[in-house]
């Protein structure tokens, strides 16, 4: 008689168990909605009033989580020491006297929407500027392409992000970000930790290959498989000392990338995210699935769900989904197409480039996610 209402309870709690992480894997209960908030296209961070406005229509149309541009165009847009240190610049022109980062926290923490720190421009300096400020104060950063001439891919400008000063760099803009600032992450993205593959051919980079290749020279063709997934080690090592230093400063604090679509991004930015996923040196990734067209979006999303994430790591991945670039905006649609291809995924939420799409369809938004809050995930390890 014991030994079967042992059995029973065991087999009720067992079911009880089960249901509750059925009900909050459901997507009416947990999941990130997240939108990327930038200073390019959009004028929120210009004052706090406009901050204000912005956060309480993330609330009203349903949203969880604010990824804000802290760091872009080789400026900052929070007052940094290092930044003054090192470069006389404390804090981007536009926002002098102000702390864009410090409002933009306190206003969306009084509405329990999360702030990431987005590091946006990562290891570019420039764009079309021949490396700008960065470049012109620290010209040993360049990274240097197979002729001997600067990075540049896609009109931006790149430093080494193999050499330890620009590594430093980077890494001390983050630690003054979760060391000051009561932000709940931080992001990197296509540009963090990344570098073109086309870099690596600077006289630091080819000393450290040569150290480990019996003195020979790096190849001459910059997308050699070996080649790539050398440099590409030297990333995925550098996100964990992030990860680890970030854990370090404040251990609750989310570890975020968002790259480009695997093995792409790998080839051409050496970034190998799947391993970085696996290493456990991310906790929550937002893919930038950006396609235009239902049946592209779909095959890509699909690659990712089972090829490339295991299953025990499906619930961190939030696809990043294109809402407006330029004069684009993607259709309600193709809104609605996206959404049903990840909830068919078993992914429970997504990140939207950018804010000021959400601004096209209040209406559908309010009503598809408003009335039906999520709660953020416990995505800490």
């Amino acid at each position: 008689m014991k030994l079967f209402l042992l059995i029973t309870i065991f087999t009720f709690i067992s079911y009880i168990s089960a249901f509750s992480q059925e009900v909050d894997n459901n997507n009416s209960i947990s999941g990130v909605r997240g939108v990327w908030l930038t200073n390019v296209d959009s004028k929120v961070l210009t004052s706090r009033e406009k901050i204000i406005e912005a956060v309480d229509f993330c609330k009203r149309l349903g949203f969880n989580a604010i990824f804000a541009v802290t760091y872009n165009k080789g400026y900052t847009l929070f007052p940094s020491k290092t930044m003054k240190q090192l470069f006389g610049v404390e804090i981007d022109s536009l926002y002098i006297g102000r702390d864009p980062l410090q409002e933009l926290i306190e206003e969306a923490h009084k509405q329990n929407i999360k702030v990431f720190a987005w590091f946006e421009f990562g290891f570019s300096t420039s764009y079309q500027l021949d490396g700008g400020h960065i470049l012109k104060a620290k010209p040993q950063w360049a990274s240097k392409n197979v002729q001997g001439k600067l990075v540049v891919k896609n009109g931006f400008d790149w430093m080494n992000a193999f050499h330890p000063e620009a590594q430093n760099f980077m890494l001390s803009l983050i630690e003054e970000v979760v060391t000051n600032y009561n932000v709940d992450g931080i992001q990197g993205d296509d540009r963090l930790p990344a570098m073109p593959s086309e870099g690596g051919y600077d006289d630091y980079t080819i000393a450290l290959y040569r150290k480990s290749h019996n003195g020979n020279n790096p190849p001459e063709n910059s997308k050699d498989p070996e080649w790539v997934q050398w440099r590409a080690n030297i990333l995925t090592k550098y996100l964990e000392i992030i990860y680890n230093r970030v854990k370090e400063i404040k251990k609750d604090v989310i570890v975020s990338m968002s790259p480009s679509i695997y093995p792409w991004s790998k080839e051409e930015y050496l970034q190998d995210w799947p391993t970085w996923l696996e290493k456990g040196f991310i906790e929550l990734v937002c893919p930038q699935v950006y396609r235009y067209d239902i049946e592209k979006y779909k095959s890509a999303l699909n690659e990712i769900v089972q090829d490339q994430v295991s299953k025990e790591n499906l619930f961190r991945i939030y696809p990043g989904m294109l809402l407006k670039v330029g004069s684009y905006y993607a259709s309600e649609e193709m809104i609605k197409e996206m959404i049903k291809v990840n909830r068919n995924a078993g992914l429970s939420g997504e990140v939207y480039f950018f804010y000021e799409g959400l601004k096209k369809y209040p209406e559908y938004f309010e009503n598809e996610f408003g009335k039906n809050p999520l709660t953020f995930p416990n995505l800490r390890k």
